[in-house]
């Protein structure tokens, strides 16, 4: 009678381990989901106290590593995207990222803003030379461009071209667009010119 006793315990302890481990798992997918939907929220939010400060940066949260630094539109594929300041995997999961290397946003020289192929930067896919975008700097100047050229390029054998005197915007994505695999080579790229 204890042995059925202590078996009967040992299965209600081990159903109540599954069910505490499900429980934490499914916690764990909310609050990826509650991230998810607050961080563009807040994102957003710091746009506006940027743009109301005279283009002091101002960082989403506490703890974040990036902040919006532009706001990109391409009006033909009713696209309303926000630049954050880096390219680093954590400024790229909330949305396009300005390469620092590169110049600033609507600046003399080549400013670069990259995005992920699959999510912000999907719309890159549809633009075509003469198309037209726009950017709002965090002063709240609007600059407007048009699309000279785009081209696939290979990242292992060719530099971007950043060092030139001309106020130049770059948007790059990886290659092809439906790529079953991440972190290949190529690069889709789209060069605009002020107009």
């Amino acid at each position: 009678m204890f042995r059925v006793l202590a078996i009967k315990g040992w299965r209600q302890w081990l159903g109540l381990l599954f069910l505490l481990a499900g429980v934490q798992q499914l916690s764990g997918a909310a609050l990826i989901k509650a991230k998810a939907w607050l961080a563009p929220v807040l994102i957003e939010q710091a746009w506006l106290q940027t743009l109301q400060e005279g283009g002091k940066p101002v960082k989403p949260w506490p703890w974040a590593d990036t902040w919006p630094v532009a706001r990109l539109r391409a009006p033909a594929q009713q696209v309303d995207l926000l630049v954050l300041a880096g390219d680093s995997g954590n400024a790229l999961a909330f949305g396009p990222g300005h390469a620092t290397a590169s110049s600033a946003p609507g600046g003399r020289g080549m400013a670069v803003i990259g995005g992920h192929r699959d999510t912000h930067f999907a719309f890159l896919r549809d633009v075509a030379p003469g198309a037209r975008l726009q950017l709002e700097l965090p002063d709240g100047t609007l600059r407007e461009y048009q699309v000279q050229a785009t081209r696939i390029a290979d990242a292992s054998r060719e530099l971007l071209p950043v060092n030139v005197d001309e106020e130049r915007l770059l948007l790059v994505t990886c290659y092809p667009f439906d790529a079953l695999t991440a972190n290949g080579p190529l690069r889709y790229v789209v060069s605009a010119v002020p107009f």
